[in-house]
């Protein structure tokens, strides 16, 4: 009896010290979670208005007018930039990352991926690491964003799928991502990234925008369409970033009232144990006595 009472206190000695983690690590995503969720709004609704600005421009731009990065043709070969974390223990918010990424490769573009023609840029660890494993061709050079997160960092990795696609390496590249609601809800999705998508009107047909240039069009263009594709990315990753403090903050609550439950059922059953083991000792003392005195 005394060995299950050294094994339930050891549990119980294991569980508090796992739980004072818990809530430390709760703590600190909770302060990271403030920073990074001012970037996010800071950042959102002027990502969106350039985006949008973009579009719009692309959209009521005339034939003649070159847009190369706009430029629609067959999709052949598809890049992907799944956008996870450098680190776990934050819920199923990698693996839904991961998981809408491989769903949409799936459904729509079963036969590019059979022809080994789908290619990753993942940036964060997390996803760097799961599709080595799944065997899709990956490149490598920049899943270490979050080591240091930055614009110019961010950068790097927009410029390269932009000069892929001028290069006509890939056909049409794709962000997926969660965008952060609140700390306890994140939205994951898959974004066009290039080529840059077409605003439709209701009817479907494309929205024509009549804009006035100054300088022309195609100066503004080629200034301008870089710098508001890379704030594009830089947006998902600050978003994404968000949302990693904001699901592990809520998976370490979780984890610290779980916690307190085992606590519950093991105190319980230490306690159970204890008296049960003062009832056989009284038991045997009892029946000593009775002994001597026959």
């Amino acid at each position: 009896m005394s060995g299950q009472l050294k094994e339930v206190r050891n549990r119980i000695k294991s569980v508090t010290s796992t739980q004072q983690i818990t809530k430390a690590m709760k703590m600190v995503s909770a302060a990271k979670l403030r920073r990074a969720q001012d970037s996010i709004i800071q950042m959102r609704p002027y990502a969106q208005k350039l985006q949008e600005m973009l579009s719009n421009i692309v959209s009521g731009a005339s034939s003649g007018v070159s847009l190369p990065l706009a430029e629609e043709r067959p999709v052949e070969k598809i890049l992907f930039i799944p956008i996870t974390s450098d680190r776990g223990l934050c819920g199923a918010y990698n693996s839904n990352v991961i998981k809408l990424t491989r769903q949409i490769i799936k459904e729509k573009y079963a036969a590019q991926e059979a022809k080994g023609n789908v290619t990753i840029l993942p940036l964060g660890k997390k996803g760097y690491e799961a599709f080595l494993r799944l065997g899709y061709k990956v490149v490598d050079n920049y899943w270490t964003v979050f080591s240091d997160l930055s614009f110019d960092n961010v950068r790097n990795a927009a410029v390269y799928a932009q000069e892929a696609f001028l290069n006509k390496e890939y056909d049409k590249v794709e962000i997926v991502y969660s965008q952060f609601k609140n700390a306890a809800t994140q939205a994951f999705v898959s974004e066009p990234y290039l080529p840059i998508p077409k605003v439709e009107n209701a009817e479907g047909s494309k929205k024509k925008v009549d804009f006035m240039f100054e300088p022309s069009m195609e100066t503004l263009l080629r200034d301008l369409m870089p710098k508001i594709l890379n704030t594009q990315v830089y947006k998902a990753v600050l978003d994404a970033n968000a949302s990693e403090h904001g699901a592990r903050m809520t998976a370490m609550d979780k984890a610290s009232e779980n916690a307190n439950e085992l606590l519950r059922n093991l105190k319980i059953s230490y306690n159970r144990a204890r008296q049960a083991a003062i009832t056989t000792e009284l038991t045997e003392i009892v029946s000593g006595a009775a002994a001597l005195q026959g």
